[in-house]
């Protein structure tokens, strides 16, 4: 059994197929999780969608994470996934009800290295208009030091004078740092009321997840399939651009109702043990056809 999730985004599409020709030498089932529809690390779709092209319809079963990703990929190639959710990405023992802040409102966007499926500027500037002038608001911004600093491997000098400008006139509270480690970062979900996801293409979300797990309001995109995976809020941004205004209602909505919206760590381990009963189904199926 030959189970696919990720790990080939740097593979030439001659080479993915290769692995399904091996595959089939042996009488090894291939089983494809689709949770990349559009790959968030590629500028353009054309790569991704050749290996695509290879997996899909080679693939013995195919999973995805929602209904409308498993549309998607029937309408394009004539295929139904089985749909399963996305499980628990922090870990049982570390979820707790989330204990909401008498005062303050931190609305956070982080982002990260600004991979390709990332616009963030347009974004927080939207956010910084209305999100301090909210009694108790905050806007935090992360970023990583190798897209803020100079000497970075991803330096990008607009976007760092912007973030450096705007933190200088106290429009934001500006936060520069490496990666956080799970600890870290979990706390900093923590802290954050609302966390604004700024992608302009994407499918899933494990981040989404995480703030599932931990009760902290996500404000999602219209691309991709990130609002069907979770209770969230939603605003228009895609690759045609962003509508500034459906995400300042989205927060002040976020702000006005302090929905909750939080996973707990019973139901989560329901969930897992479901989504592996399932798994475990589809391999007896695919092994006694074997």
């Amino acid at each position: 059994m030959f189970h696919l999730h990720f790990g080939f985004d740097a593979q030439a599409v001659a080479q993915v197929g290769e692995l399904v020709g091996t595959l089939r030498s042996v009488g090894k089932p291939l089983v494809y999780t689709v949770h990349d529809l559009r790959n968030p690390h590629h500028e353009v779709r054309r790569d991704h969608d050749a290996q695509l092209d290879v997996l899909v319809p080679a693939a013995d079963v195919l999973v995805t994470l929602t209904g409308g990703a498993a549309r998607e990929v029937e309408s394009r190639w004539g295929r139904w996934p089985v749909v399963l959710p996305h499980p628990h990405v922090v870990p049982l023992d570390r979820m707790a009800p989330r204990q909401r802040a008498a005062r303050g409102f931190v609305v956070g966007v982080h982002a990260k290295s600004v991979r390709p499926s990332m616009d963030p500027v347009p974004v927080i500037r939207a956010l910084a208009e209305v999100v301090p002038g909210l009694p108790g608001g905050r806007l935090r911004v992360d970023i990583h030091r190798d897209v803020f600093e100079c000497g970075g491997l991803r330096h990008d000098r607009a976007i760092a004078g912007y973030l450096r400008k705007a933190g200088g006139k106290g429009d934001i509270d500006l936060r520069v740092h490496d990666c956080f480690s799970d600890a870290e970062l979990w706390a900093y979900l923590e802290s954050l009321d609302v966390s604004v996801l700024p992608y302009r293409f994407g499918t899933h979300s494990g981040w989404l997840e995480a703030c599932h797990d931990l009760g902290t309001t996500v404000v999602a995109p219209s691309c991709g399939y990130f609002a069907e995976q979770r209770p969230c809020l939603r605003y228009a941004h895609d690759e045609s651009g962003l509508d500034a205004r459906s995400l300042q209602e989205a927060v002040l909505e976020a702000y006005w109702r302090r929905p909750c919206w939080q996973a707990g760590a019973r139901e989560r381990r329901r969930e897992r043990a479901a989504i592996a009963a399932a798994h475990r189904r589809l391999y007896e199926v695919l092994l006694c056809r074997r």
